[in-house]
C-alpha cells in the first residue's frame, strides 16, 4: 500500500514538473509526455503488487527504466521541431511577429556604459534582450570590487531597477548581466508565519497519528474509539518536528544573517505513512555572492544533521534486535538492516554494542525511525543536484558550470545506486527531474575561504556514509 501511495503522489509530482517546466518548450501533449515517464513506474507498481516487493522484477521492466527516458527526449525533441514550409495549409504571407519590448531605451544605454569604469571592467558590448541585459569585456579587478563598484554605478543611475549579476560564461569568460529587479516585490509580500503556524499544528495532527500507526497494530477505528491513545504518537511527532524546525529555522536564520528576505517555515503534512514529507523556506531574492549561497545551502543540514543525531541514537538503544530475514531492508522500520548505511551501522553497533551481530535486524523504535527520517533528509537535501541544498553548496564550491557537471554525475550514480538498492529508485527519479543548473549568486566569481571549502568536503563525506552501504568485509570486520 505504501509503495501504491509512493507512486501516486509521484505521479502527481512529474505531471506538477512538466505542466510547470517542460510543456513551455514543447508543443507535445503534456498527457503523452507524463504516460511515456511514468511507464516504468506504472509497470514496477504492477509487479510489486502482484509478486510482492522483494521479489525482483524482469530485465524488460528494469529496461524502461533506460528506454522510456530516451522515449521521452525524443518527443520533446519532436516537438520543438518548426514545421515544413511544405506542409503548411494557406498561401498567406505570414505577419511579421512585433518586435519585444526593450528593456532598456537606447538613450539609457550610455549611462549604463558608465557605469563600467575601464580600470575595474573593460566594457566592449552591450547585449539587449527581452528580459536581460548582457555586458561583456574583460575584468580588470577581482569579482568583489569589480560587482560591488559596477552595482554601486547602476543603483546610483537606475536606482533599484535592475539586479547586477557578475557570473561566468561557458567558455570561462566574466560578463555581467542585468534583470529586472523583482525581489522587492516578494519581499512585500510578507513572510507568512500565520500560514506556517496552520501548517505546523496540522503536521504535528499528522505526525502523532503516523507514530502512532508506527509502532502499533491500531486501526482507525479503534482510534475513533480511544482518542486518548493518540498520546501515544507524540515521541515520534516531536522528535521530527524538531528536527524539521531546526533545519528550516537555521536556513532562515542564515538567509536574515545575508539580509536575504525569506518566508517562514512551510510544514507540509500528509495523511498517511510517515505523516510529513518535510518542510521549506522559500528564498525571495538571489544570494549576494557564494560566500552566502555556501551558508544558506549548509546551514539546514548541518543543522537538521546535530538534531537527527542523538535523536537515531537515544532511539537505537531503545530498539530491539531482531534475527535478519529476507524481508529486512534499509527502510524497514521493523527489520531495518543497518548495514544499508555506512554511519547507520556505525551508530547501531556504538549504542547497541556486542548484542547487535551480523545476523541481526534491528525493530526500530519510534524515535528511531523518526531521526533515520532525518538522516535520510540530510541525505536528500546534500544531493549536490541542482536548488537542493547539496546543490548551492557545489555551485558555491566549483561554479556554477561546474556544480551542474557534478549535479549530472550523481543523477548518474544514483540511478546506478537504485540497481543495488531498490529503495533510493524513487531518488532517482526525482533527481532526473531537477535541474541541474542553480540560479547565480549576484557576484557568483568570488571564491570560498578554506573553512567554507573544508566544511563543503565533510558534507558532502556526510553524504557518502548515509547513503552508501557497509562493504561486506567492512561488516565482518566491525559485526
Amino acid at each position: 500500500m505504501t509503495f501504491v501511495l509512493l507512486s501516486i503522489l509521484l505521479g502527481i509530482l512529474t505531471y506538477w514538473v512538466i505542466r510547470r517546466g517542460i510543456a513551455t518548450m514543447t508543443r507535445s501533449p503534456v498527457w503523452l509526455l507524463w504516460l511515456i515517464i511514468m511507464t516504468p513506474i506504472f509497470s514496477l507498481t504492477a509487479w510489486v503488487l502482484r509478486y510482492g516487493r522483494y521479489t525482483p522484477p524482469p530485465v524488460l521492466i528494469l529496461g524502461l527504466f533506460v528506454i522510456c527516458p530516451l522515449i521521452y527526449m525524443w518527443v520533446v525533441l519532436l516537438g520543438r521541431r518548426p514545421q515544413p514550409d511544405g506542409k503548411r495549409t494557406s498561401n498567406l504571407p505570414r505577419p511579421k511577429p512585433s518586435p519585444s519590448p526593450m528593456l532598456m531605451a537606447r538613450e539609457d544605454e550610455e549611462r549604463l556604459r558608465a557605469c563600467f569604469p575601464w580600470s575595474v571592467y573593460f566594457l566592449q558590448t552591450i547585449e539587449q534582450r527581452q528580459q536581460m541585459m548582457v555586458c561583456r569585456g574583460r575584468l580588470k579587478a577581482t569579482p568583489a570590487v569589480a560587482h560591488s563598484t559596477v552595482q554601486q554605478n547602476v543603483r546610483s543611475q537606475f536606482g533599484n531597477q535592475f539586479l547586477v549579476v557578475l557570473q561566468e560564461e561557458r567558455n570561462g569568460h566574466p560578463i555581467f548581466t542585468l534583470v529586472p529587479n523583482r525581489s522587492t516585490a516578494n519581499a512585500s509580500k510578507g513572510s507568512g508565519w500565520l500560514v506556517s503556524l496552520v501548517l505546523f499544528i496540522l503536521t504535528l495532527g499528522t505526525t502523532t497519528l503516523a507514530g502512532l500507526l508506527l509502532v502499533g497494530d491500531l486501526s482507525f477505528s479503534e482510534l475513533r474509539s480511544q482518542p486518548g491513545i493518540l498520546v501515544k504518537g507524540l515521541g515520534y511527532s516531536l522528535a521530527v518536528m524538531m528536527i524539521l524546525a531546526v533545519r528550516e529555522l537555521a536556513h532562515y536564520a542564515m538567509a536574515r544573517r545575508h539580509h536575504i528576505p525569506a518566508s517562514a517555515p512551510f510544514f507540509i503534512p500528509v495523511p498517511y505513512f510517515l505523516g510529513t514529507v518535510g518542510a521549506f523556506v522559500r528564498i525571495k531574492a538571489p544570494a549576494p555572492h557564494r560566500r552566502a549561497l555556501f551558508d544558506l545551502g549548509i546551514a539546514g543540514p548541518l543543522a537538521g544533521f546535530l538534531v537527527s543525531l542523538p535523536v537515531v541514537t537515544w532511539g537505537l538503544a531503545h530498539s530491539q534486535i531482531v534475527d535478519l530475514t529476507a524481508e529486512a531492508s534499509l527502510f524497514n522500520f521493523q527489520a531495518l538492516d543497518p548495514k544499508g548505511s555506512i554511519l547507520l551501522a556505525l551508530l547501531s553497533k556504538l549504542t547497541l554494542g556486542d548484542s547487535l551481530q551480523i545476523d541481526h535486524a534491528i525493530s526500530l523504535h519510534s524515535v528511531a525511525i523518526a531521526g533515520c527520517l532525518g538522516l535520510v533528509l540530510t541525505a536528500l537535501n546534500l544531493m549536490p543536484v541542482g536548488q537542493l541544498d547539496g546543490g548551492h553548496i557545489v555551485h558555491a564550491m566549483y561554479g556554477r558550470w561546474g556544480g551542474a557537471a557534478i549535479g549530472n554525475i550523481a543523477r548518474v550514480l544514483v540511478a546506478a545506486m537504485a540497481f543495488i538498492q531498490p529503495e533510493y529508485l524513487l531518488w532517482a527519479l526525482l533527481l532526473i527531474f531537477m535541474s541541474s543548473r542553480d540560479d547565480p549568486a549576484l557576484d557568483d566569481l568570488s571564491e570560498l575561504d578554506g573553512v567554507r571549502d573544508a566544511l563543503g568536503l565533510m558534507a558532502m563525506v556526510l553524504l557518502a556514509l548515509i547513503v552508501l552501504p557497509m562493504p561486506h568485509a567492512l561488516s565482518v570486520y566491525l559485526f
